[in-house]
């Protein structure tokens, strides 16, 4: 029989041998390929690298697929933990690559699927970080049995706790999937690859020749796919970048956002404010450049910055408190709309409203991209969705129209009478259904005619037009926005608003959910 001492040796001994996970020669490959190990990334994560791991000594089972019976794979490929990131509690699941490639097996996908639900139990965000070769071909049926347990499980936690996603090493075939079910993405370059099918399946099928990061690389999908929502130079960029997000986030549906504030409102006041925008309508000018003079200094966080760079998504802060920024980018494509411009201030404001943010937006746009391509790839569905996502909103919405508000993408930008609880408007502001040349060319077109000075009449009749309805009086006069502010005032404005929404109820008819356009 053993000895106490002895049973304690042995915790020690399978303790380390876990600690090690593939051994120390794995571990020095992980390094020379630029990446940490999974243990070694949850160091950096929790406060003080302090973290209490569960189901440390799970290993493969090796009951069902004998060529891999034997086979030591301490933790199974898969390091679940918890701790403090920000002295606040979250879960993480860290794939371990130096075990089998990291490759999902039946206990690997148990013990990811575990850190789930003890996630959403305890209501707490989740954090996944990929590095792994993918399905376990060993284990076969199994493995794709642990994908679909992993898909269930971030549908249920969608919407309750933050999740996010760490694309640290390959991703690839259905493991692609579970992130792209989580809230955001991070991507290390070079060594994060996020595909379906890799350039051998693609040169096989349709013969195009492509690397692994044209295909599936952080800045291809931050550019081109818009699959992910910031880019990290390495591993450690990566956890400063999910840290970060975190302090902007509660950690679920029924908390309120980390508060960085005394809950007063501070009073900044930029003058150049009252000069930022251009005399001349159509002069681009830096919408970061708006918003930075009016939120908390430092406080922006952007989102999906490379991707559909017409529209802004961002987290910020007013008084140290977390709000969520929609805003029209006029020095690209003049600020209009497009499909993905449609599309990724959906999914922001869509996430701001599940995890009760308060959400703000700012607006110049001139309307919805026009052309053959946009129509035919859907633009009225696209757009719909923000018309859908601000409407079904019912966190506090406050609108800010800087400049251009044009017909219908003036709507999908939070009109009033889509449930804006608070609007205004800068002087610069233009409301209007179209802009004047337009409005011109259809309101006088037999006038023009028969002019006998037809570029005379055009000029007069442009400045009728301008001068009566593109500035914002004829929309205050009708009670479509609430105020005209002087741009100066805008922080002190949008921070009254926020205060006074702070208690905001919105009853809405029970319903299972609604059908938005997809």
């Amino acid at each position: 029989m053993s000895t106490v001492k002895e049973k304690i040796e042995l915790l020690h001994k399978k303790d380390a041998e876990a600690n090690l996970g593939g051994g120390a020669d794995a571990i020095t490959k992980q390094h020379e390929r630029g990446k940490l190990s999974a243990r070694e990334r949850l160091q950096l994560l929790f406060d003080n690298g302090y973290y209490q791991e569960f189901n440390k000594l799970v290993e493969n089972s090796g009951r069902k697929i004998s060529s891999i019976a034997g086979r030591k794979m301490p933790g199974d490929g898969m390091v679940t933990a918890c701790g403090p990131i920000n002295g606040r509690i979250a879960y993480v699941a860290s794939q371990d690559f130096t075990i089998m490639g990291g490759s999902l097996g039946e206990m690997h996908a148990w013990k990811m699927s575990e850190a789930m639900l003890k996630s959403l139990k305890n209501g707490c965000p989740f954090i996944a970080i990929n590095d792994s070769g993918g399905a376990r071909i060993q284990e076969a049926i199994f493995s794709l049995r642990g994908y679909g347990e992993a898909f269930y499980h971030n549908t249920a936690l969608s919407g309750i706790v933050p999740q996010i996603s760490i694309i640290a090493g390959p991703c690839a075939g259905g493991a692609a999937y579970s992130p792209a079910l989580m809230d955001f993405i991070i991507m290390v370059k070079n060594t994060g690859k996020l595909f379906i099918t890799g350039p051998a399946v693609i040169k096989g099928v349709t013969g195009e020749v492509v690397s692994d990061e044209e295909l599936g690389g952080a800045m291809a999908h931050a550019t081109k796919s818009g699959n992910i929502h910031f880019v990290a130079e390495n591993d450690n960029h990566a956890i400063e970048i999910t840290k970060q997000l975190l302090s902007y986030l509660p950690q679920n549906n029924t908390e309120t956002t980390p508060s960085y504030g005394d809950g007063s409102i501070d009073i900044i006041e930029y003058p150049d404010l009252n000069t930022i925008i251009p005399d001349d309508p159509k002069e681009p000018y830096n919408m970061l450049d708006v918003i930075n003079k009016i939120v908390d200094p430092g406080s922006v966080l952007e989102v999906k910055q490379f991707w559909a760079t017409n529209i802004l998504t961002c987290f910020a802060r007013m008084n140290g408190e977390t709000i969520g920024i929609i805003a029209n980018q006029p020095c690209v494509k003049a600020g209009c709309l497009d499909i993905d411009a449609s599309d990724k201030a959906s999914e922001h404001i869509r996430f701001c409203n599940a995890f009760d943010i308060p959400i703000v937006t700012f607006v110049d746009v001139p309307g919805f991209l026009p052309g053959v391509q946009q129509e035919h790839g859907g633009i009225i569905r696209h757009g719909a969705k923000m018309l859908f996502s601000y409407s079904a909103s019912t966190v506090p919405k406050i609108t800010v129209v800087i400049r251009k508000a044009y017909g219908g993408a003036y709507l999908a930008m939070c009109a009033k009478s889509l449930g804006a609880d608070r609007t205004a408007a800068w002087p610069t502001a233009e409301i209007a259904v179209m802009g004047s040349e337009g409005a011109v060319a259809v309101l006088n077109a037999k006038e023009l005619k028969e002019a006998s000075d037809p570029a005379a009449r055009k000029k007069e009749l442009l400045k009728e037009y301008e001068d009566k309805w593109q500035t914002p009086y004829p929309a205050a006069e009708y009670g479509l926005i609430d105020a005209v502010i002087e741009p100066v005032k805008t922080r002190e404005y949008i921070s009254v608003c926020l205060q006074t929404l702070k208690n905001k109820r919105e009853v809405r008819p029970a319903k299972k959910h609604g059908l938005i356009p997809m």
